[in-house]
């Protein structure tokens, strides 16, 4: 049976003025190229930018890239959100918006990197971090990139060199991200990465949600049950 393809999302600046700086721009297509080298999906927003050039670098070594777009169409996808298509082998088109698109983007990817950015891309960072990838920073190459640890620890928030690693080199990036996931257990349903284990609860709500996960599993027993019969 073919080894799963491990997927490596990059999330990075689409618009402002990191997108122009010729070192960022070498460092995201180094990044591609590293990806596509070591067998793995290079998964984008699909968007212009950093990204784009990771795209690129991807594609020009014979990788996969899988685009997750906000626009309904591809129509929408070139004439409203001005973004490319021509680095990607499949592009997903959400119709999600922006925003709402980054989830579908995170979730598809066992890992994160992250290249330059700006808001939006500190908004792919936190929700990639709540739930519990592994992300990897590419130093160097400005914008947020250049400032999530402040960031982290203005937040007071903790993270061990295999939630997030620091590292300027594209290709040593990726493959501490590989060392990472040969040993990383992602969560296996929503509520384990946050939600009702942070709300406060007394007892009686602890109760039913027990309640509730027990009735569940007995459903799908049950559904196998009959499946095998």
């Amino acid at each position: 049976m073919e080894k799963k393809r491990i997927k490596i999302g990059v999330m990075g600046s689409a618009s402002g003025p990191t997108i122009r700086d010729p070192r960022a721009q070498e460092l995201a297509r180094r990044l591609g190229e590293a990806v596509a080298d070591r067998g793995c999906i290079c998964i984008t927003g699909a968007c212009p930018g950093l990204p784009d050039h990771a795209a690129a670098g991807a594609k020009a070594r014979g990788g996969f890239v899988f685009g997750v777009s906000p626009a309904f169409s591809e129509a929408e996808h070139l004439q409203v959100y001005g973004s490319p298509m021509q680095h990607y082998d499949m592009i997903l088109f959400s119709g999600m918006g922006l925003m709402e698109r980054d989830i579908v983007n995170i979730r598809s990817s066992d890992a994160v990197v992250i290249v330059g950015g700006g808001i939006g891309t500190l908004n792919e960072f936190t929700v990639a971090y709540e739930e519990m990838k592994p992300v990897g920073v590419l130093t160097g190459t400005g914008g947020i990139a250049d400032h999530i640890g402040d960031i982290l620890a203005k937040a007071g928030r903790h993270a061990p060199p295999e939630r997030v690693m620091y590292e300027p080199d594209p290709a040593r990036l990726v493959e501490r991200l590989l060392d990472v996931l040969t040993s990383h257990k992602p969560p296996m349903r929503e509520s384990d990465i946050g939600g009702e284990k942070e709300a406060p609860r007394n007892e009686k709500v602890a109760s039913v949600l027990q309640e509730q996960r027990e009735a569940h599993d007995r459903a799908k027993r049950k559904r196998a049950d009959k499946e095998y019969d």
